[in-house]
């Protein structure tokens, strides 16, 4: 059986005693660990034995039994308080229901009156421990379902269901970043087509697989990983810089699974209410684009790997994947709708705005980093392309109307 740990705070000898001899402690469930005659040792015995009901004088020597309170709300804020005391002035009960005590019984106390504060207390004590435990277990519960849990906010936010504070809660609680991601990516397979004699156990299988490449690529960003309700497996990205193995995990799952996977990749610089129009446009994208062949994908996977290398060519690329050039340059031009040259500059452009984005690294150093040999030819390809300075983006200045986007 449980018992309630109890300390007896009082100066004189007989009032204890009396306390001790007037109330069944065990029909209780009440037991009294430590008994004190000042202030000081009452807060020493209290902390030392981690009492749960305190009965405090509040005329003590030492330390008074209100600076007594003070102490033990400090450092055991759970603890239990019943002042008894021969002062029955209205300030001293004024103070004591200040300091929260639980009930305040003047000397000499009556046995009946002090049994039922004191089971009042205990029941008190009872609830709060089962509450505790209630929660305790909610929050195992909940560290279980953690994943559940994350899928179920994300799709509520691609949604568009949620408010930007409920939003920034569930960010919060749910331990991502507390700002939009950089990079949303879908990945769909097309298992229809090929596989319709798949049993659904085979196919949640293939799907549980590019979950876990997916995971493995990009482990060391901050991400999110879930299915949308048509069966859609989402990335949430909070990291630019992972556009690169994004778009992996389709050669990835290939080499690995031998099935043909689509990735669609949209950037996401927006405030954290708009995440659900980037979702819309990556499907609809993803949608309209046709598959495209394994030189392509394999070139524009070089480019995302190397676009900081000032070298880049397609004559390089050509000769490092052993292709003819002119029939590269057609290919691309015929899948993609862009030159190989626009293409490249697209890729470089978007990378130089998340680093203006989210860094504080100089104009030049971006220049260097996304592949320019000077910074003035960097600056003129920027605002050919977005219409703005580098300086002029990262200080939030938006293109003239008209002008290049």
């Amino acid at each position: 059986m449980e018992f309630w740990k109890v300390l007896i705070a009082d100066d004189e000898d007989i009032i204890r005693e009396g306390i001790k001899q007037c109330v069944d402690w065990a029909g209780l469930s009440l037991q009294v660990v430590a008994e004190a005659e000042d202030g000081e040792e009452a807060l020493e015995l209290a902390v030392q034995h981690q009492v749960h009901i305190a009965l405090v004088d509040l005329n003590m020597p030492i330390m008074h039994g209100i600076e007594l309170m003070k102490r033990l709300k400090e450092q055991l804020p759970l603890c239990k308080i019943i002042v008894i005391t021969g002062h029955d002035e209205f300030t001293y009960a004024q103070e004591s229901i200040r300091l929260q005590v639980n009930d305040y019984i003047l000397k000499p106390a009556d046995p009946l009156q002090l049994a039922q504060v004191l089971r009042g207390v205990r029941d008190q004590l009872v609830q709060e421990q089962q509450a505790s435990q209630h929660l305790q277990q909610a929050s195992r519960q909940i560290l279980k379902n953690f994943p559940l849990l994350r899928e179920r906010f994300c799709q509520e936010w691609l949604d568009g269901n949620l408010s930007r504070q409920e939003i920034l809660e569930q960010l919060n609680f749910l331990q991502l970043p507390n700002r939009s991601p950089e990079l949303l990516g879908i990945l769909r397979w097309r298992w229809e087509a090929h596989q319709s004699g798949m049993k659904e156990k085979e196919r949640q299988l293939f799907l549980f697989a590019i979950e876990n490449i997916t995971a493995e690529l990009l482990e060391e960003y901050p991400l999110a990983i879930f299915r949308d309700q048509s069966g859609l497996i989402i990335i949430l990205l909070w990291d630019g810089e992972a556009e690169g193995q994004l778009a992996r995990i389709e050669q990835e799952v290939r080499s690995n699974l031998k099935i043909a996977i689509e990735v669609g990749i949209e950037q996401v610089q927006e405030d954290i209410t708009e995440l659900a129009a980037a979702y819309r446009r990556c499907r609809v994208t993803l949608s309209k684009e046709v598959p495209l062949s394994p030189m392509v994908r394999r070139v524009k996977q070089y480019m995302l790997e190397h676009y900081s290398e000032c070298g880049l060519t397609l004559d390089f690329i050509a000769a490092t994947l052993q292709a003819s050039p002119v029939y590269l340059s057609r290919l691309f031009k015929q899948e993609l709708g862009e030159s190989f040259g626009t293409y490249l500059t697209q890729i470089r452009i978007r990378k130089a705005a998340q680093l203006l984005h989210s860094t504080d690294i100089s104009v030049y150093e971006v220049a260097e980093r996304t592949g320019y040999e000077t910074q003035h030819y960097f600056s003129t390809a920027f605002k050919k392309q977005t219409g703005v300075s580098p300086l002029q983006f990262r200080k939030g200045v938006m293109p003239e109307e008209g002008g290049p986007t």
